[in-house]
């Protein structure tokens, strides 16, 4: 019989574990549940003994120490992004298999670039003030449709899969900025590859997808922001590392780009003085594009469904290997 021991602090575990997942975890094993605190001590004496084990936010990494009480354990599950703050190289030493609920967060990210660019290409933004300032129809005709429209998305992960996949709807072309997809495999998301320069030059949205690592520091900065079209729309919904918001503010004030939609700053919050907060046609959300409130009892489900699936032997929706953590976020 599995031990299924969640160890989670108690706020993390009221965010995405709900009483209906609780009850299928208890119909695959034994469910131990930590103190609600995650200090070395309370976690060790959590997981004696198991042979899963759900994190979430907070969680230290499974050293040595941790994981010889529970020389069993075979899977972790953590009940958020990225791994990186839980795993060691004792985890892969130990042959444990890790899986994420990245993906169940990358939805909401898509979902929100998607909103930024229907609202971006119709002009949502400024048709409402321009209403709630005594105007009506004023600048209706530089609205866009999303047809005929090249849609640049940058990195093909969970997150840009699934927007690709809510972008296949509309009648557009999209390209992909992606070092580590080959053509091959491009193509079967049914979009085109190309360097980050000529997706710069070609598209007319431009979606960022990417992680936060040395890579991707500020890869949207003087050099590349010049590329794009005048009256492009520019999305971020990753890592506020990967744009330099001075240029990207010296470039708009120059009366460059229709938008910039940004959901992810450096640092967060933005500073009370950051420029870019005096543009108007800069649309600035707190942080919020990843699975919220409700949203994140997926999460919940989404650990309950890889359990079953690694005990079923079938395959793993968000299984992370090593050799997949250098270029993640």
């Amino acid at each position: 019989m599995e031990k299924i021991a969640l160890i989670m602090n108690s706020g993390s575990r009221k965010m995405v574990i709900n009483e209906k997942s609780i009850k299928r975890l208890e119909r695959i094993g034994e469910v131990v549940f930590g103190n609600g605190n995650t200090d070395r001590e309370s976690v060790k004496k959590a997981l004696a003994g198991a042979t899963i084990a759900i994190t979430s936010w907070g969680n230290e990494p499974f050293d040595e120490d941790i994981l010889s009480v529970c020389p069993g354990l075979k899977l972790i599950v953590h009940a958020a992004g990225s791994v990186k703050p839980i795993v060691s190289d004792a985890v892969w030493e130990k042959h444990i298999r890790v899986c994420s609920s990245a993906n169940i967060l990358s939805t909401g990210v898509s979902e929100t670039a998607l909103g930024f660019t229907i609202a971006a290409s119709k002009n949502f933004f400024f048709h409402n003030e321009n209403i709630h300032t005594g105007g009506w129809a004023e600048g209706k005709q530089n609205i866009k449709e999303l047809y005929d429209l090249t849609i640049g998305v940058v990195s093909g992960g969970w997150a840009g899969r699934h927007y690709i996949e809510l972008m296949r709807a509309f009648d557009v072309d999209i390209v992909l900025y992606d070092p580590f997809i080959d053509d091959k495999k491009a193509a079967e998301m049914g979009v085109k590859k190309v360097s980050i320069e000529e997706l710069c030059r070609i598209s007319d949205i431009i979606s960022i997808h990417a992680p936060s690592i040395p890579e991707t520091f500020h890869m949207f900065n003087k050099d590349t922001l010049a590329l794009m079209k005048k009256d492009a729309v520019l999305i971020n919904t990753s890592r506020g590392s990967l744009i330099d918001e001075n240029a990207l503010y010296e470039h708009m004030k120059a009366g460059n780009l229709k938008y910039a939609c940004l959901d992810v700053f450096d640092p967060e919050p933005p500073a009370a003085d950051n420029p870019l907060r005096s543009l108007k046609n800069c649309i600035m959300t707190p942080h919020l594009a990843g699975q919220a409130n409700n949203g994140l009892k997926k999460i919940g489900q989404h650990v309950c469904e890889e359990i079953e699936r690694v005990l079923a032997d079938k395959q793993t929706v968000c299984e992370v290997t090593k050799e997949m953590i250098a270029k993640m976020a």
